[in-house]
């Protein structure tokens, strides 16, 4: 097969067009022609050599996608071949996504929605994953009072759309720019609720959205400084949500000083517990609010087809902050 693979750490150079062999598959994988597959900042951080590439088992990049099963193994009862599916495979496939194929245990993979394109389905399966785990872990009830840092991006807007499936108004969050305070009025909050973050007055205009009191939660989807702005304005004893692992020293100091409650969380901590069905189950649970209209994908751009140049422009893009919130995406069968 083709794949686009990192030669050694550094810069977008290192990327090459190769050919290697089409994975094999085990008697529980299924075997999937990608189709799409999402760029994540995970991938330019693993480019650059940073801590995060110790989870990296292939030097073919990628952690999410959608495609068409092309073969699959004889314990393999629930998928056929044909059917169209998507997947956060993470450091669980044969490989990674930048590639024709790739091999996956049939306990991680989902039905792709069938009201949404390939595109939009390989945009999904992360930003699902986190937004429901938090969902699922937290237990939020209306009454209570959240701040999100980050919502405009695809986590966020996920998120905020199944707090407010189950009537959990009293949402606060931030944008930079028109274009994402859009977003975040289409996902379904009021103007009132989205705060200029590059205020000078940030934090007295978030508590002031919140009717003038401290936050019951802060979910933090962005970390570094915004983890100190939400330990700023979080109630005593208040839950902090950190799904960065980026919170400063300050921010650490200040949690700890209201005596929070600090949740994690963390998608590829059940792969390291070998609870491989987590992934598979939670994502078809995605696919049916999906197809119920309850959740959409990320935006997305689609910056090319399965070329060098691609892979090249999404990375400068991810690493360089100008994806203006979308999701980026290479086209890789038609």
């Amino acid at each position: 097969m083709k794949a686009i693979t990192l030669r050694q750490f550094g810069s977008t150079d290192n990327f090459a067009f190769t050919e290697t062999d089409t994975p094999a598959i085990n008697d529980n994988d299924v075997l999937v022609k990608i189709y799409s597959t999402a760029f994540n900042p995970i991938d330019y951080q693993m480019r650059l050599g940073a801590s995060v590439s110790q989870r990296m088992h292939s030097h073919i990049l990628g952690r999410e996608f959608s495609g068409v099963i092309a073969n699959k193994g004889r314990m393999v009862k629930d998928f056929e071949v044909g059917d169209e599916v998507f997947c956060a495979s993470g450091s669980m496939g044969s490989n990674g996504t930048y590639a024709e194929y790739i091999s996956v245990p049939q306990q991680i993979i989902a039905r792709k929605p069938a009201n949404i394109s390939f595109e939009e389905a390989a945009a999904l399966p992360i930003s699902a994953l986190t937004a429901m785990q938090c969902c699922n872990r937290l237990k939020i009830s209306p009454e209570e009072s959240v701040f999100i840092s980050g919502g405009a991006g695809g986590v966020g807007l996920v998120l905020i759309k199944i707090l407010l499936s189950h009537g959990i108004n009293k949402i606060v969050t931030i944008a930079g720019n028109p274009g994402s305070r859009q977003e975040l009025i289409n996902a379904g909050l009021r103007n009132d609720q989205i705060v200029d973050y590059k205020a000078a007055n940030a934090i007295p205009l978030i508590i002031q959205a919140n009717r003038n009191q401290l936050f019951d939660f802060c979910i933090d989807l962005v970390g570094r400084q915004m983890s100190e702005l939400c330990s700023n304005i979080l109630r005593l004893n208040g839950t902090f949500v950190d799904i960065t692992a980026f919170t400063t020293e300050e921010a650490r100091e200040n949690l700890f000083n209201i005596g929070a409650v600090v949740v994690y969380i963390s998608n590829y901590a059940y792969s390291l517990k070998g609870n491989f069905s987590y992934y598979g189950e939670l994502l078809e649970r995605a696919t049916a609010l999906v197809e119920k209209g309850t959740i959409t994908p990320s935006p997305i751009e689609v910056i090319g087809g399965f070329e060098l140049g691609t892979v090249k422009k999404a990375h400068e893009m991810m690493e360089y902050n100008q994806t203006k919130g979308h999701k980026l995406i290479m086209r890789i069968a038609e």
